[in-house]
């Protein structure tokens, strides 16, 4: 059989009615002969039968062995040598894939390539002044395809030769600073990392994960878990500044009246914890 043009691999962990969108939205590219390889990393929700009815390949990690480890495993079996990686809570518009076929052809110097990512808050997300960051991970470099220092693996193409420089994903991170040490790795290496505007996708939040409640505790994880990745490579800002940054955050929650700020608080509030935890 010959390979596919593309293989997309879907790390996924207990989200069923996530992946089920996602897939459904993968499923509808048009691009020719493409696979879907979906890693489930120890799901004890429906997952098993979403991966079964969409037809795509299925591995499974039981125990758990996190995100890093999914997206290796997916990449080792991935059968094409252009591998895109996506979350399994992103929804991708009809064009994506292709977009994605044609940014590799017009750079084929990139070892990897990004494409936007756009936060979808749907149901009873908090109101948001404008002024803050969305509260899931985005990301918009503008309208031109440009070379770029960091992308991230929730729309992330990568060619199979960039495993070869960088070497896997390093399974013992957590969530958080695992995409910037392995494209660290890959710079170093003479890899080179490029952003293209055309393959957009939507990062969603739905139903009980879009309240407040939900989006502040993932936040406040998410921020402890960079604040260690910075401790690590060494480029950790000082408590001073993680305590300004919180006050900035409190100030512009009372002063814009802005729920969202409560988001930015808890992010900051995580890098703070983390800054202050005995070592």
């Amino acid at each position: 059989m010959p390979a596919p043009l593309v293989s997309v691999v879907v790390p996924t962990a207990d989200r069923a009615s996530y992946l089920e969108v996602a897939l459904a939205s993968i499923a509808a590219q048009e691009v020719g002969s493409h696979e879907v390889v979906v890693v489930d990393d120890g799901s004890r929700d429906s997952t098993p039968s979403v991966v079964e009815r969409s037809g795509a390949r299925s591995l499974r990690h039981d125990p758990a062995r996190g995100a890093n480890a999914a997206r290796n495993a997916g990449i080792a079996a991935a059968a094409s040598d252009l591998i895109v990686l996506v979350d399994d809570d992103i929804a991708a518009p009809p064009g994506w894939l292709r977009a994605y076929l044609d940014a590799a052809e017009r750079h084929p110097e990139a070892d990897v390539i990004g494409g936007p990512i756009r936060a979808s808050l749907e149901g009873p997300a908090p109101r948001m002044c404008g002024r803050e960051a969305p509260p899931v991970t985005t990301l918009d470099l503008g309208p031109d395809d440009r070379e770029a220092e960091l992308v991230w693996s929730a729309n992330m193409l990568v060619r199979r030769r960039a495993v070869e420089l960088a070497g896997p994903f390093d399974e013992s991170l957590p969530t958080g600073g695992d995409e910037e040490e392995w494209l660290e790795r890959l710079r170093a290496a003479g890899g080179r990392v490029w952003y293209a505007a055309a393959p957009w996708l939507d990062h969603r939040r739905t139903g009980d994960d879009a309240r407040l409640r939900s989006l502040m505790r993932s936040a406040y994880h998410r921020g402890r878990n960079l604040r260690a990745f910075d401790a690590r490579r060494g480029a950790e800002p000082s408590l001073s500044r993680e305590l300004r940054v919180l006050a900035g955050c409190g100030w512009h929650t009372v002063r814009r009246a802005c729920p969202q700020g409560l988001v930015m608080g808890a992010h900051s509030l995580g890098r703070t914890v983390e800054a202050v935890r005995p070592r």
